[in-house]
């Protein structure tokens, strides 16, 4: 079973004049002022899923800051998984900095999606620097036993709209002080895995860390695959497409390319998500 754990899909309210949802959403207006990024739906996501050969995919919204929006978008998940529970598994997303976000992580949760995410904090100058930020989320998560997907990216090289200032001594002391969660590290976790080589500590705090590969065609070389695998295991990385940001089979050709093995790519593309997501398997 192939699984894109990570997709973004709009419902017609926000998709269709999209410029009205700038004004107090600075974040959303940065990653999709220009037209030429994408919003699309999910019967969108649907059809593509069919030409590419993906079975499931996870799906969420945008981290609004607005309650009104991230409670619109994240019914439409919710809705979303329930009219096609054998495609989609749904994740509750809103501003971690939002008042209201703990208690949409319990409703989200509640009403049955298996997970929080993706969640960003796209301008703040360090966003994990103060974990309190997070404390209510994450104890919400670790009581439903639900994977929380943070945004985050690599602290240094090219700009891009959506990269934040990013420091991994933060990330870090971040997972240290939440070890009982599972977390999945967006767009390879901003490099951090390299130091699962060091001897002390760092394996340990990384035990319940996955890292997905959004974008990874557009940021690194085929050689991330075998690299990071090596590194922190191969059952550690999750194959995550950011659709409709890139298609699904630049990343297959990819992992191909650097050499990965077939059970190493059905490790990476959907047996280690049906672990994390706790799915029962087919067939």
């Amino acid at each position: 079973m192939i699984i894109d754990f990570h997709t973004h899909i709009f419902p017609s309210f926000f998709r269709n004049k999209r410029s009205l949802f700038f004004p107090g959403e600075s974040a959303f207006e940065s990653l999709y002022k220009s037209p030429e990024s994408k919003l699309l739906g999910r019967e969108d996501l649907l059809k593509d899923m069919d030409k590419e050969g993906v079975h499931k995919s996870v799906i969420f919204g945008f981290p609004w800051e607005n309650e009104d929006h991230f409670q619109r978008h994240n019914d439409y998940i919710l809705e979303s998984v329930e009219r096609y529970p054998d495609r989609f598994v749904g994740f509750g997303c809103f501003s971690p900095l939002s008042p209201a976000g703990s208690k949409e992580a319990e409703r989200c949760l509640g009403l049955g999606l298996s997970g929080v995410g993706e969640l960003a904090l796209y301008h703040s100058d360090s966003p994990f620097e103060d974990t309190g930020f997070f404390r209510d989320i994450m104890e919400i998560c670790l009581k439903h036993d639900a994977p929380l997907l943070l945004h985050v990216n690599e602290p240094v090289g090219h700009q891009y709209p959506g990269k934040t200032r990013m420091s991994l001594t933060d990330l870090y002391n971040f997972l240290k002080g939440y070890p009982s969660n599972r977390i999945v590290l967006a767009h390879w976790g901003g490099g951090l895995f390299f130091y699962g080589l060091m001897k002390k500590e760092v394996r340990e705090v990384l035990t319940h860390v996955w890292f997905d590969t959004a974008a990874s065609p557009f940021l690194y070389r085929p050689d991330i695959y075998r690299v990071a695998g090596e590194i922190v295991g191969y059952d550690k990385i999750l194959f995550g497409s950011d659709y409709p940001l890139l298609k699904p089979r630049r990343y297959f050709e990819e992992m191909y390319s650097a050499g990965l093995s077939a059970q190493q790519i059905e490790k990476i593309t959907g047996a280690n998500a049906e672990g994390l997501l706790r799915l029962k398997t087919e067939g």
